[in-house]
């Protein structure tokens, strides 16, 4: 399985941008996806998560009312879409999905950057 970013790029603070990740290989139903970020010297921290059916979402407190996550299992596709972005939201984001095997094994992307200049 590979899970592939697309999307990231440089915007300037207030705009918008949508990521997604494409999952290729031997596909199967993932059970929860997420996305998650990381700048140099922090540790990778959870934007956002959603259940496998879709149904379910979280959001870390600092993107709520301006990410959205969202998923087409049909496509084996994530998409978050970003909203007023930030200066400080500038990081790698990386796609998390969890195998629907047990035991369950955790899958990442190689991530892609998002650049929010001011």
């Amino acid at each position: 399985v590979q899970l592939v970013e697309s999307g990231g790029g440089l915007v300037q603070a207030g705009d918008s941008l949508r990521l997604s990740c494409a999952a290729s290989g031997n596909t199967f139903r993932f059970n929860a996806m997420g996305w998650y970020r990381q700048t140099p010297g922090k540790q990778r921290e959870l934007v956002a998560r959603i259940s496998s059916g879709g149904g379910i979402t979280n959001y870390a407190d600092s993107v709520k009312g301006r990410f959205t996550i969202s998923r087409d299992n049909a496509k084996n596709t994530m998409y978050l879409q970003m909203n007023t972005l930030k200066t400080e939201e500038t990081a790698v984001y990386y796609c998390n999905a969890v195998s629907g095997t047990w035991p369950p094994t955790n899958y990442w992307g190689q991530g892609t950057q998002v650049t929010v200049s001011s």
